[in-house]
């Protein structure tokens, strides 16, 4: 198969730009222009094109795309313009950005620069710079030139770059860099107008309707304490953090903070409504999605933009400013944004789901064989949990607030989680426990299930091998390298991470540990900086990590027969004839219960929904 690399220069000024606009706005928008483009076959020269639309096309069709793949650096943008303006699909689609950020972790520099200089190949040029404002007619032939010289230099260095990290790169995540892309770069989904235009009248009235009734001030806004109150009064806790100059808790309101963008998100409508009008902003981020939508609606198919390896533990995440990863799901007006996303006519689209698999995946790894064993028999877990709980023998017994009970601390203790966090959990969902009931309640987890309070101690002894090898310790003989089911994860001391199923790392850069009150704590190198890390912590980490590796094999096997168009969390959602609807979801059920042979004895399950909307797709 042939590879060939290709890089498009276009058209940008200061308010017609990917800084400004979102990719799928940029490309299909009306100032749009291509200026030339380097493409590179296999290991030959690379030759730079520049003319009209038309001789453009021209050039492009005179290579054989069907059967080779496509090479770019940000193939989402390049793909997109090759596919959508020139209508060019290659077989196969590659990215040396998507592969940089699995290979060298998210918080490492993507950009072709800093990968040039990581890998010491060579200097991007900064001629771009000079092409700010000008059309393809405003070069003159010597600028031209240059251009295509600086385009040249950025196909060598993409092509470069993929022979020094692609040669390795696991072949499995090759095809799910690929089948990631083609969510975005061949759209096939359609969005219904009339529904997102009475949505967006319903969510502005909606706002208005919210300020006036929350009687929100200037002052009360812009006013820490005053803000803190008002989120209060919507049952929301005020986001906190450690100031970096008093190193004292203060309130996490800049627009920076994490607590904050969380507000920003939230599921209630009325904190994102409070959260934006501190910031000044007019809209909500239902109402400034809405408006995306229907301005997509008009340009053509809604493109699913899903960055691949978008967290350190490798799941996938939102992307072009849509965030398809956390539509709203809840109640009538909640599902409006997702029962406006259609399957094409003649078609449905189903939504299958993995059920539990964090806790599924928890049970294995650790060697909790009675709870994978009921896991794998169909037992209702949470009455299960609920039994010792409450000291009730006949599962039957068991009432519908024990239940609940029983599930939330199936979902939410695997991890560590302290008592105090745990009665916060359970207060958002209208429960009220007393601290000494949670801290007995806890007990009885962990001693119930006692072999996953052992994985977290052993995953401590972990960190302590990754984070003691920076300083030049030798406690190798101390410790196994394999933590967990054997032959599932391998810690790798001289790379400081794990090697995951995958073949690619869990990364921990910089781990550095320091004596704290109850022993040895951890911390790793961010961007935002240091992030502490503990065993419990580490166990979540590989968890959600190995539970990314299988429905990534999973949605692949999927692809094999019917279309894959988007994959939030753990579900995947497919796009199949409507006439083919019932054996379709029955292969999809068949591939989202299928486990890699490294993960044999998992027990994983699903379910699914189907319907001619993303928002009918009932589970």
């Amino acid at each position: 198969m042939d590879v060939i690399t290709v890089d498009f220069e276009t058209f940008y000024s200061k308010t017609y730009s990917l800084t400004k606009m979102t990719t799928e706005e940029y490309i299909r928008g009306e100032e749009f222009q291509v200026i030339g483009v380097g493409v590179k076959l296999n290991n030959g020269p690379t030759e730079w094109a520049s003319g009209t639309h038309k001789q453009l096309q021209e050039y492009l069709d005179g290579f054989y795309w069907d059967d080779s793949a496509l090479l770019c650096h940000n193939t989402m943008f390049d793909g997109a313009i090759l596919s959508w303006l020139f209508g060019i699909r290659p077989r196969v689609l590659l990215d040396t950005l998507c592969i940089a950020r699995a290979l060298h972790g998210v918080e490492v520099g993507g950009s072709l620069k800093a990968l040039a200089d990581r890998y010491n190949i060579g200097e991007k040029g900064t001629e771009i710079e000079a092409a700010l404002g000008k059309r393809r007619e405003d070069f003159t032939k010597e600028a031209l030139s240059r251009y295509g010289d600086y385009c040249i230099n950025d196909v060598e260095l993409t092509y470069e770059l993929f022979g020094l990290m692609g040669n390795t790169f696991p072949r499995t995540e090759l095809k799910i860099i690929d089948l990631t892309l083609r969510m975005f770069i061949e759209p096939i989904l359609e969005l219904d107008v009339p529904l997102l235009e009475d949505h967006l009248k319903d969510v502005k009235q909606g706002k208005r309707q919210l300020i006036a009734e929350a009687g929100v001030t200037k002052t009360a806004l812009m006013s820490n304490l005053k803000f803190a109150e008002l989120l209060g009064s919507l049952g929301v806790d005020a986001p906190m953090k450690i100031s970096p100059t008093t190193e004292k808790e203060t309130f996490a309101f800049a627009k920076t903070d994490q607590g904050f963008v969380d507000l920003l998100e939230h599921k209630d409508t009325r904190v994102q409504t409070l959260a934006q009008a501190r910031l000044g902003n007019k809209s909500t981020l239902e109402e400034t999605r809405t408006q995306r939508f229907i301005d997509i609606a008009g340009r053509g198919a809604l493109p699913i933009p899903i960055k691949y390896y978008a967290a350190h533990t490798g799941r996938f995440g939102g992307d072009d400013k849509i965030n398809m990863q956390n539509l709203p799901s809840r109640g009538v007006n909640g599902k409006k944004l997702k029962r406006s996303i259609l399957a094409p006519k003649g078609h449905v689209v189903i939504d299958c789901d993995s059920s539990q698999i964090e806790a599924r995946v928890l049970a294995w790894l650790a060697g909790q064989e009675n709870l994978v064993t009921a896991f794998d028999n169909g037992e209702d877990v949470y009455k299960q949990m609920a039994m010792p709980i409450y000291n009730v023998e006949d599962e039957e017994a068991i009432t519908k607030p024990q239940r609940f009970v029983g599930k939330t601390t199936i979902l939410g203790c695997g991890y560590g989680m302290g008592y105090e966090r745990f009665v916060d959990q359970l207060r958002t969902f209208g429960v009220d426990m007393e601290e000494a009931e949670a801290q007995r309640v806890i007990k009885v987890y962990r001693d119930t299930y006692f072999h996953i309070p052992n994985l977290w101690t052993n995953a401590s002894y972990t960190l302590q091998l990754l984070a003691d090898k920076e300083v030049g310790l030798d406690i190798s003989e101390l410790f196994t390298t394999e933590l967990g089911r054997k032959g599932v994860l391998e810690v790798c001391p001289e790379l400081g991470a794990i090697k995951l199923p995958s073949g690619l790392l869990l990364r921990y850069d910089d781990l550095r540990s320091a004596q704290g009150e109850r022993g040895p704590e951890y911390t790793y190198q961010t961007r935002k900086g240091r992030v502490r890390i503990y065993g419990a912590k580490l166990v979540e980490n590989i968890c959600q990590a190995i539970a990314r590796c299988i429905i990534a094999e999973q949605m692949l096997k999927i692809s094999k027969r019917y279309r894959t168009v988007l994959t939030v969390h753990d579900s995947v959602l497919s796009c199949v004839l409507a006439e083919q609807e019932q054996e379709a979801r029955a292969y999809i059920e068949e591939c989202m219960r299928w486990v890699p042979v490294w993960a044999t004895g998992l027990p994983i399950n699903c379910e699914s929904g189907v319907g001619v909307n993303y928002g009918d797709c009932e589970l």
